[in-house]
């Protein structure tokens, strides 16, 4: 079909569908342009909405600064927190050697910090005492995003003392949470630090910033809870075991009964 017979089917459709010539053409033409501009006015009630909603989301990242830092300062009360925290979360433990944890005992606080406007990025910062693995009193981590979106990572250059490299060694001993996830990963948790290559993708840093930070002590309570279900399973299978033991006293008493009761009937 050629164009110029497209075009007249066109308005054969048009003037039989609707009972207009070209003038609906024109309608609809001018219904498209408003409908743009309806568009570009949801468009900008959209940015405007995106632009407040990161007004709020600033306003209370402020007030919640002071409660974070008093929880760190309890937190520094409670020992090995952190690293009972990381071996108790499911995604976080995977990346967990033996060597790996023993490093971790040292770490005595875990800071989470967004840039001033948030959508420009994060940093993290781990804090260690003194320890044989590494020189560094912080090691930090931070993603920064530019204004097309793309991300960029930069980290503390990890000053390892002689010998004790942990991302240099090509696997690790499974360590004993290992063990029960039967799960062992070549590469140490540390070499988080020094990966830089997909920014985008960086999994670790994300679930520290958006699951663990914003509640730490559901990970570190695990343990706790598991105890608790399982001395009160052990609790109910005592209670059925003193049953049992009081059906089985009972029987042996009524047997009992039944011996006398027949000597008596011989007698």
């Amino acid at each position: 079909m050629s164009a110029s017979a497209a075009k007249v089917g066109k308005k054969e459709l048009n003037s039989n569908h609707d009972g207009g010539d070209e003038t609906s053409e024109k309608e609809q033409q001018e219904a498209i342009e408003h409908i743009d501009e309806v568009q570009n006015e949801i468009d900008r009630l959209n940015e405007q909405a995106s632009e407040e909603i990161l007004k709020v989301e600033q306003k209370y990242n402020k007030l919640r600064q002071p409660f974070f830092q008093k929880r760190s300062e309890l937190i520094a009360k409670i020992p090995n927190f952190w690293v009972t925290t990381f071996v108790n979360h499911p995604q976080v433990s995977a990346l967990l050697g033996e060597e790996d944890e023993e490093a971790l005992h040292y770490l005595t606080r875990v800071e989470v910090t967004e840039f001033e406007d948030i959508k420009s990025g994060y940093r993290i910062d781990f804090y260690f005492d003194e320890n044989m693995y590494f020189e560094n009193k912080v090691l930090s981590k931070e993603i920064h995003l530019n204004e097309s979106g793309d991300p960029t990572s930069k980290s503390t250059e990890i000053k390892w003392k002689p010998g004790k490299d942990l991302t240099s060694r090509s696997s690790q001993t499974p360590s004993k949470a290992g063990k029960k996830r039967q799960h062992e990963e070549p590469e140490s948790f540390f070499t988080w630090f020094t990966d830089h290559s997909d920014s985008g993708a960086d999994e670790l840093g994300e679930v520290i910033k958006d699951d663990i930070w914003p509640n730490p002590l559901q990970y570190y309570l695990v343990p706790d809870m598991e105890d608790e279900e399982g001395e009160d399973e052990e609790e109910d299978e005592e209670g059925l075991d003193d049953i049992d033991e009081e059906g089985e006293d009972d029987g042996e008493e009524e047997e009992d009964d039944d011996v006398q009761d027949d000597d008596g009937e011989d007698d």
